[in-house]
């Protein structure tokens, strides 16, 4: 008994790391394009708008489609679904190179969100059929490192190979990169299907039952105000560091800071959310420090004040978002976490794309500084929403 414990324990371990291999590599080359294109598509006439519009459009598919693509993954396989979008995904990169225009640069994000949409909740629901039940709290940790790591390199190499290469370059690594994931999943990636096949009644049916659980809307509300201050660092960010006399590299920089704080903290601020007496209190605390951060980035002014504030958004970020995840999973019945999770990405990339589309023309009447101001006032309206639906539920023993 003991070796088949072990023997499973080692093919977990295996899977597990190839799994934190895949979406390393596949986010790696996503996010190296993130300080670049809103450059390069200033570069070919856009507006800060524009920019913002662009921005949102990945953000906007990649919200919409995460919750039936979940659906989907049940039904054909993690792996196929996978793959086809880390396809996409390259497909894209190579396509901005020969984009010309902010309408299709906009219709490349477009296509970037499908590809998101089938990556990245598909990879999530992956780790939870290959973790053990005793294993899912490690399994995350681990996977939501490896995945912050990437999303947090990716950028500052993007801006390094744009600096010193150019634009295409970038582009063209960018594609590579995520093309090689591509057959390192398919070749290596074993098969993993449901056997449960999701009938349509019992989803809606779940659904109306989620809507109604107020510490759930509350975890949702709170993903949509932290991803809505996200959205505002990854679209204008590089723009507002470029008029304070930032090179690309530094903006790259920047990006990698707060994303190595924010990956680097998820780990430790788990096993913290496992031994306190409830889990919203941290929430609270890392969603006030995501919003002073927010605040501190609109009156940064040179490269050490805009490091410190990214690090110390990427820490508040990783405190409040652990927790909340933990949370979605207490606060809903076993047979709903599809459903919850699923709702959950929606609120993230939802909060994201409107923050790209709306803030753009806040930003040309109120300046960037102003733009971050607002973004860290809404969030601090959300802390208190969030404090009032999780009033009142119960508290289980850890």
């Amino acid at each position: 008994m003991k070796v088949e414990e072990k023997a499973g324990e080692s093919s977990f371990g295996v899977l597990l790391l190839l799994t934190c291999a895949i979406a390393f590599c596949g986010y790696l080359g996503s996010h190296m394009r993130l300080p670049v294109v809103p450059l390069y598509a200033r570069s070919v006439g856009a507006s800060t708008v524009q920019v913002g519009i662009i921005n949102s459009a990945f953000m906007l598919m990649a919200g919409l489609l995460s919750l039936p693509l979940g659906f989907v993954s049940d039904r054909v396989g993690r792996k196929r679904l996978a793959a086809a979008g880390v396809l996409v995904l390259s497909a894209t990169s190579f396509l901005l190179c020969w984009s010309r225009t902010p309408l299709q640069l906009m219709l490349v994000y477009l296509a970037f969100g499908t590809g998101l949409a089938a990556f990245g909740p598909t990879m999530m629901s992956l780790v939870a059929d290959i973790a053990p039940v005793t294993h899912l709290g490690r399994a995350y940790g681990w996977y939501t490192t490896a995945l912050y790591t990437s999303m947090s390199v990716g950028p500052a190499v993007g801006g390094l190979v744009a600096q010193r290469w150019g634009f295409q370059a970038a582009f063209l690594i960018s594609g590579t990169v995520i093309f090689v994931t591509f057959w390192v999943l398919l070749l290596f990636l074993p098969e993993r299907r449901n056997a449960a096949v999701t009938n349509p009644q019992t989803v809606l049916a779940g659904l109306g039952e989620l809507l109604h659980n107020r510490p759930l809307l509350g975890c949702w509300l709170a993903t949509l105000g932290g991803c809505f201050g996200l959205g505002m660092f990854i679209s204008f960010m590089p723009l507002h560091a470029h008029d304070r006399h930032l090179a690309i590299g530094e903006i790259g920089l920047v990006f990698a800071v707060q994303g190595v704080s924010n990956a680097l903290s998820r780990i430790p601020f788990g096993h913290l959310s496992d031994r306190v007496g409830n889990r919203a209190h941290p929430v609270v605390i890392g969603l006030l420090g995501f919003a002073g951060s927010m605040a501190g980035l609109g009156i940064a002014s040179n490269l050490v004040l805009f490091l410190a504030f990214a690090a110390a958004l990427g820490i508040s970020m990783g405190l409040a978002f652990t927790s909340v995840g933990a949370l979605i999973a207490e606060v809903v019945p076993q047979r709903s976490r599809g459903l919850a999770m699923g709702g959950y990405n929606t609120c993230i990339y939802l909060g994201m794309m409107l923050s790209s589309a709306l803030m753009g023309g806040v930003i040309e009447r109120i300046g960037f500084s102003g733009g971050f101001f607002l973004t860290a006032l809404i969030n601090l309206l959300l802390i208190g929403a969030f404090h009032a639906l999780m009033r009142g539920w119960p508290v289980p023993a850890h």
